[in-house]
């Protein structure tokens, strides 16, 4: 891999995607707090009931509240008490992104191993973020 100044292409081109990632997820928390605040988005929970389900347990409270669990938010994700978790996605995603863009780069310099590593790693985030894997629970 090319270097200049001591940093290869490949950690060059992983900050950039990695900066493009949190700029875009700071920019999605930006903008979703400033609509709820606002009121221009309608929260799922009222702010008024919040405090009747703060002690409740995560079952009970999903319940009661009639909001999802996983990936489930997405179909709220226009109410202003579920908007800010799709910036959150995004900053979590970034990773996952930086990995994607440095792949073919590893690929492309024959450093197999590391290719390797990383498309492993890609999976592992991706199972793990589908919910597939789920645990018992205490």
């Amino acid at each position: 891999m090319a270097e200049k100044g001591g940093i290869s292409e490949v950690q060059e081109r992983y900050a950039r995607v990695l900066l493009a990632g949190k700029r875009a997820g700071l920019f999605c928390l930006v903008v979703s707090f400033v609509l709820y605040l606002s009121g221009w988005c309608a929260p799922h929970i009222p702010l008024a009931r919040l405090p009747d389900y703060w002690g409740l347990p995560v079952e009970e409270y999903l319940a009661a509240t009639g909001s999802p669990a996983g990936w489930g938010w997405l179909a709220l994700a226009g109410h202003g008490d579920f908007m800010n978790l799709a910036g959150i996605a995004v900053l979590a995603g970034a990773t996952v992104a930086c990995y994607l863009s440095v792949l073919p780069l590893l690929v492309r310099g024959k450093d197999r191993s590391y290719a390797v590593i990383v498309a492993l790693e890609v999976m592992v985030l991706l199972l793990a973020a589908s919910g597939i894997l789920k645990g018992a629970g205490p």
